[in-house]
């Protein structure tokens, strides 16, 4: 409908807080912020038909640590992420609450404590800010970010398994990935082998060794990591595009005098990105929850069952395997395609979306739950290199051992194993594995560390 010039004004407000019907847990603080950056970025450009005082009250939040209260749930990625952005949109114009610091205030008083003026939006500037794809992105590249960190430290838990199972690094020869040419498995392959380079216990059965070839998940590595490596690479290519890209409606070409009505705000770039993120975190853990396995398994890892020196009397690693395959088979679930659902909205007008908000939303739950996998095989395999005393691995795995010793000791008996997992989760959550063996040792996602 055409709307009578001296109703613009209303229009916009109008706009804002009718789409701020978002539902669910506040965004993250961190994701917030991303996502306002990524709206400023794509305001900045000059293509959105707003005012300069909404870009620099924008800026104003970043700066000063305001940061809009957003529901996290409402958006089906198509016509722009418009719940949550409507939730920051109103937070713009002092309605809806900020989060200042810890406290979670009225807008209209944390913009005022700030000294700051609600913004009056004129023409287009609600659908400017409503419109875009920057809820969904910034989901996804936090996830990405932290995806990165868990490839990492599963690359040194992978290397750390393989020494306490006494396999062979063999098939992490460079001269069998450059056969096959994917640049991941030869990354892959290549930071496997610098990891267990120099290593005594593998050193030790280089000679008289009757086994011929190891398990999957050991041999298997590079193939298989290389691949998760490879579209964790395409996933970083398309979100620092969209991340760059203006992507609201309808866009202001100021040369020409031309706006022009089209469909950037349609997420699915980013829906697929998330979709593919979510099948690396996925196969990250399952290979490592097989290694875990493996090495519980005395026919297959040749250490004592269930890596506790007292079998049958005490558990040892029984349990944790368990918690592994638990989480798991969640982020199974959780890695199907969210690209692949439609659910026409706005009376079929928008008759295909991309359902890249959720789709995003699950992987930093997906990544937490890839960490604990990767927690459980840090013990694990530290626990089986251990019975190789006194034959040490190589230089930057003893570095990891020492700091897992450092916080958590041998198992020699049964215990509450609660406060080591946690102890060993945050470990690889926070980087520090990835720290104690060093960057540069390892492959990044976009030939640099992401985070």
């Amino acid at each position: 409908m055409r709307i009578d010039a001296a109703d613009l004004e209303t229009l916009q407000r109008n706009i804002v807080l009718s789409h701020a019907a978002g539902v669910g847990r506040p965004m993250p603080v961190p994701v917030v912020r991303l996502m306002m950056a990524l709206k400023l970025g794509s305001l900045a450009q000059g293509a959105s038909g707003v005012q300069a005082d909404t870009v620099r009250l924008l800026e104003a939040l970043l700066a000063k640590g305001l940061t809009p209260v957003i529901p996290c749930q409402g958006s089906v990625g198509a016509s722009g992420d418009l719940a949550p952005l409507a939730h920051m949109s109103a937070s713009m114009i002092g309605v809806g609450e900020i989060f200042v610091g810890d406290r979670r205030v009225p807008a209209a008083q944390a913009l005022a404590e700030a000294g700051l003026t609600p913004v009056v939006l004129g023409a287009k500037e609600g659908l400017a800010l409503l419109n875009g794809t920057q809820f969904s992105t910034s989901y996804a590249l936090a996830a990405l970010f932290e995806a990165e960190n868990l490839f990492r430290a599963a690359l040194v838990t992978g290397a750390l398994s393989t020494d306490a199972a006494r396999g062979s690094d063999a098939p992490f020869d460079p001269r069998i990935h450059q056969l096959r040419r994917h640049q991941g498995q030869i990354d892959s392959a290549d930071a496997l082998r610098r990891l267990m380079a120099g290593s005594a216990i593998r050193a030790s059965h280089l000679v008289g060794d009757e086994r011929v070839q190891d398990p999957y998940c050991l041999r298997c590595q590079p193939q298989i990591m290389g691949a998760a490596l490879d579209i964790l690479r395409q996933a970083a290519a398309t979100l620092g595009t969209e991340a760059n890209g203006v992507t609201d409606n309808p866009l202001i070409f100021p040369e020409t005098g031309d706006a022009l009505s089209g469909g950037n705000f349609h997420a699915e770039p980013v829906a697929f990105a998330a979709d593919i993120i979510a099948l690396a975190i996925c196969e990250i853990g399952s290979l490592a929850e097989r290694r875990i396995a493996m090495l519980v398994d005395p026919a297959l890892s040749g250490l004592p069952a269930f890596l506790t020196p007292h079998p049958g009397l005490s558990s040892g690693f029984m349990i944790p395997q368990v918690t592994a395959a638990a989480l798991v088979s969640e982020n199974k679930q959780r890695a199907h395609p969210a690209s692949v659902d439609s659910i026409p909205t706005s009376a079929n007008q928008e008759d295909h979306v991309s359902m890249a908000a959720h789709g995003a939303r699950r992987l930093l739950e997906m990544v937490e739950n890839g960490c604990g996998v990767v927690g459980i095989e840090l013990l694990a395999a530290a626990q089986g290199c251990d019975f190789h005393r006194p034959l040490a691995t190589s230089r930057p795995l003893e570095a990891v051992r020492d700091l897992v010793r450092r916080a958590v000791p041998h198992l020699e008996d049964d215990r509450y194993f609660h406060p080591d997992l946690e102890k060993a989760i945050a470990l690889v959550s926070s980087g520090a594995i990835v720290e104690a063996v060093g960057r540069d040792l390892l492959p990044a996602v976009e030939g640099r560390t992401l985070s």
